[in-house]
């Protein structure tokens, strides 16, 4: 058991017998009172939200995680399977577990997976992720003002505002917290 004062964005705790991700924390101290840690916490089973506040005088219990490297290797109706580069072992994620991340998943690219006791329970992606433009259409010419973009969709349905010299076929970097393009790959 440890202090709610130790909680850290990030950090999976056991709340209500679940395992639950800490999406934002904040110290806050009322005047006479004592103080404590308001906390947004994600249940990393079934993906819903909630908000609780712990009293600096509570008791919280952290669970073990860790971070694997897994490479995606397909997708069927099972779900998402990744495979362990050094043991080759099949892991099988679900849709609900992928469903914030599902747009920025590309075959044979490498991802952290994030496990509560050694079970895997969420996709940690990278700041930004390589892709390949699937559509985009021809700019037209005269439409050379300052920053014009046109609508490109990427090789897994995502749409996303490129520059005008972005073709069809090359590799882009897509910034994934905006879904915002970055620069050719």
């Amino acid at each position: 058991m440890a202090s709610p004062t130790e909680i850290r964005k990030g950090r999976v705790l056991d709340y209500q017998g679940a395992p639950h991700l800490v999406i934002d924390m904040q110290h806050r101290t009322q005047g006479r009172q004592a103080g404590f840690v308001q906390v947004t916490l994600r249940n990393l089973n079934n993906g819903s939200s909630t908000t609780n506040k712990f009293r600096s005088t509570e008791s919280v219990d952290f669970m073990h995680t860790e971070t694997q490297k897994l490479e995606l290797s397909y997708k069927d109706q099972e779900g998402y399977h990744f495979m362990d580069p050094e043991t080759y072992e099949d892991i099988v994620l679900g849709d609900e577990m992928v469903e914030d991340a599902k747009e920025f998943l590309v075959e044979n690219q490498m991802y952290d997976v994030l496990l509560v006791d050694g079970k895997p329970c969420q996709i940690q992606l990278p700041a930004a992720v390589e892709m390949t433009v699937v559509t985009s259409p021809e700019g037209i010419r005269g439409d050379t003002a300052s920053n014009v973009q046109k609508p490109a969709t990427l090789e897994t349905g995502l749409t996303v505002m490129v520059p005008l010299f972005i073709k069809e076929g090359e590799r882009i970097k897509i910034n994934t917290a905006e879904k915002t393009y970055v620069s050719r790959a």
